[in-house]
């Protein structure tokens, strides 16, 4: 709505009935003190010359009118070009006086309109063309405005971000919660029969134990990686081999769900900097995901490649697509591609929200792409920290 109204051309400032009534006596006004002005001074100036005889012969009364050349050709008298001098600065200061009066116009219109605006119509500004210097003030009002606007709208966004953290974090917080207070409670009652009960209840609160305290942890992490002050350990390093690392941590879990881990590095080494236990924990996330969520896949790729100033790294498998629909939410907090809000998979929902963070705190960006024969996650990372990469915006995540 902001751009619509500033890509409207400016309105001239309409005056009321009684604003040009107003500017008309201004004029009427001004123009008869003139007049009285101008008689008093040609009566005082034409007395001064009958009566002072040096005047009346000197320079004052050369002629009652000049004449020059053969043929005599007239030239005003004095008295005439003295009213002609009269007359221009007449009209000088007649329009003097009412542009003066039409800016105080222009003035009270647009304190007309901040009254407006500051009743609580934030989504109006003011359209008017007026003076350059008046034009400057409502241009710094307007952008005033806007700028007010937008932070009320930060404000409502982290506030509605906030009540959905809460319910989010209630919701997957008491239903393991649940369950323990429920299998403690048989135990407390001794409602079991055997001791193999026994120690199936106690093994399944002590499971659903351990989902709140991955969840603790992420949310903890979540909320530091989240804040621009946290500090970050500059370390330079290879790519490359910390891919590798990566690759062989992982290699048992992946051989078990029968996918291969490979990592292609050009060139190789490819030196940056970074925090490097931040981002192996970036690493860690994406791998984790593709082998819990890459249904069907066969291998993970680990891609680094350096083009210009920046990194681009690639975390891909060929397993199943996810929907198109999911790939801009992926990066919220707590979404998850599946149906159900269930843990099944030991997932929270905040390792890419973690991921995004720690990415963005490097000065990059991450997004995902997946198409029925490779899903993938891409991320633009500074090889020198400190450089921010150019964000794609047909790409890049907020």
């Amino acid at each position: 709505m902001d751009e619509q109204q500033h890509n409207q051309p400016l309105k001239k400032v309409a005056l009321t009935g009684k604003e040009k009534s107003e500017l008309f006596a201004e004029g009427v006004i001004t123009v008869i003190l003139l007049l009285l002005l101008n008689l008093s001074i040609m009566v005082l100036l034409q007395q001064a010359i009958i009566t002072n005889p040096q005047l009346r012969g000197g320079v004052w009364m050369i002629k009652n009118a000049i004449t020059i050349g053969p043929n005599e050709w007239h030239i005003w008298s004095w008295q005439n070009w003295f009213v002609v001098l009269m007359a221009v600065a007449d009209v000088l200061v007649v329009y003097w006086r009412l542009i003066r009066r039409y800016h105080q116009m222009q003035m009270w219109h647009v304190i007309g309109e901040l009254h407006f605006i500051a009743d609580g119509h934030l989504e109006h500004r003011i359209n008017l063309r007026v003076n350059r210097d008046l034009q400057r003030v409502i241009d710094s009002v307007n952008t005033l405005v806007d700028s007010t606007v937008r932070s009320m709208d930060e404000e409502r966004k982290i506030e509605k971000s906030k009540d959905e953290l809460i319910t989010n974090v209630s919701h997957d917080l008491r239903t393991p919660l649940t369950s323990i207070i429920g299998y403690l409670g048989l135990i407390e009652d001794q409602q079991y029969q055997t001791r193999e009960e026994l120690t199936k209840y106690t093994h399944t609160a002590y499971v659903k134990a351990q989902q709140m305290k991955v969840l603790v942890e992420d949310l903890f992490e979540y909320t530091k990686v989240r804040q621009t002050s946290t500090p970050i350990a500059k370390t330079t390093f290879d790519m490359e081999q910390m891919l590798e690392q990566l690759a062989a941590s992982f290699e048992l879990e992946a051989q078990k769900k029968g996918m291969q881990i490979n990592v292609q590095c050009h060139p190789a080494p490819l030196m940056m900097e970074a925090d490097t236990e931040k981002l192996g924990r970036v690493f860690n996330n994406l791998l984790a995901n593709a082998l819990k969520y890459g249904k069907g896949a066969k291998r993970i790729t680990l891609e680094a490649e350096k083009v210009g100033q920046e990194a681009i790294i690639k975390v891909s498998n060929d397993g199943q697509q996810i929907p198109s629909d999911s790939l801009s939410q992926l990066f919220d907090r707590f979404y998850r591609v599946e149906a159900s809000r269930s843990q099944e998979t030991g997932g929270t929902g905040l390792g890419l929200a973690i991921t995004q963070s720690i990415v963005a705190l490097h000065g990059g960006y991450i997004y995902a792409d997946s198409t029925p024969e490779l899903t993938s996650f891409v991320i633009h990372l500074p090889l020198k920290l400190g450089q921010p990469v150019k964000a794609d915006t047909h790409h890049s995540q907020e």
